[in-house]
């Protein structure tokens, strides 16, 4: 299964994009990974809040499969421990599909047409954090899941 992060608009801080780099190339010996960068929008002054989410919900519905496992990254989302989140994982990685794919969405979060179509909603924190350090927080912890499951000592219990 390939494990895809999906994002509106690009990690321009260079701190994240290279921490985020760094749980990339980890990432690579244990499952195939990769992040898929959607365009901001342009000229989103002109554009209503509810006129945003719809046009980046259509960008982020066109680069779905049908076959495709979507998880929200979305602060109503379920709450996991490290190790439960490995769990959900474990049971994700088993369940057949191609990719599993995981969304941030843009600033105003997803449109109704992306919430139908998602098959969850994950919350990394209860607190509120900016979409690039969502970026890191989540392959942080993507990688220490995969590492729970081989029962390599990066997480501590």
């Amino acid at each position: 299964m390939k494990v895809l992060l999906l994002t509106v608009g690009k990690t321009n801080e260079i701190n994240f994009i290279n921490a985020i780099s760094d749980y990339q190339k980890r990432l690579k010996f244990y499952i195939p990974f990769e992040i898929q960068e959607l365009p901001e929008l342009k000229n989103t002054k002109s554009l209503s809040e509810s006129q945003q989410k719809t046009l980046e919900g259509e960008a982020i519905l066109a680069a779905l499969d049908a076959s495709d496992q979507v998880v929200l990254l979305d602060d109503k989302g379920k709450d996991f421990t490290s190790m439960q989140f490995a769990d959900y994982m474990q049971r994700n990685m088993a369940s057949g599909a191609k990719r599993l794919i995981f969304v941030v969405g843009g600033p105003y979060g997803f449109s109704d047409a992306v919430y139908a179509r998602a098959n969850g909603k994950v919350s990394l924190s209860k607190m509120t954090f900016s979409h690039q350090m969502v970026r890191l927080i989540f392959v942080e912890q993507l990688y220490r899941a995969m590492t729970i499951l081989r029962g390599e000592p990066y997480h501590h219990e």
